[in-house]
């Protein structure tokens, strides 16, 4: 499949941080894509929201917690991870928020898990397509 006729979809990710750790979650198996795979807080970027504003909406819905609770660090470069297999081109936007209490993070049906870990350890993780490369643009 050519790279031009792919569907193209953007999709906000976001790492929290706490102590210099980072929180990685486990995709359910009544999510779309990547089941059982590990991530960061993602989600398709709705038409007429910015990227900013998905990444805090799904903050809200996967781990509970509102606005005033995270702190944003960084806003990595948007960028492209091509994925034949479903005939999708994604567009990451990446995003680092500090958690300010994160035994308040309520994860729902979306992950089955969650795990806080140093961020080199992402590399031992089977992640969703292209996760290290979103932390690299944030760290």
């Amino acid at each position: 499949m050519e790279i031009a006729l792919m569907e193209e979809t953007h999709v906000a990710t976001c790492f929290l941080e706490n102590q210099g750790k980072i929180l990685l979650l486990r995709r359910s198996g009544q999510v779309g894509s990547y089941t059982q795979r590990w991530a960061g807080i993602s989600g398709y970027i709705e038409p007429g929201h910015s990227p900013l504003t998905q990444a805090l909406q799904e903050i809200q819905e996967e781990a509970g917690l509102s606005q005033p609770e995270v702190r944003l660090l960084k806003e990595g470069l948007p960028f492209e991870v091509i994925d034949a297999t479903l005939g999708k081109k994604w567009v990451v936007h990446p995003f680092r928020f500090h958690v300010k209490h994160p035994g308040k993070i309520k994860i729902d049906w979306e992950h089955s898990e969650c795990k806080w870990i140093e961020p080199e350890e992402i590399k031992t993780f089977q992640t969703v397509p292209g996760l290290y490369e979103a932390w690299e643009r944030v760290k």
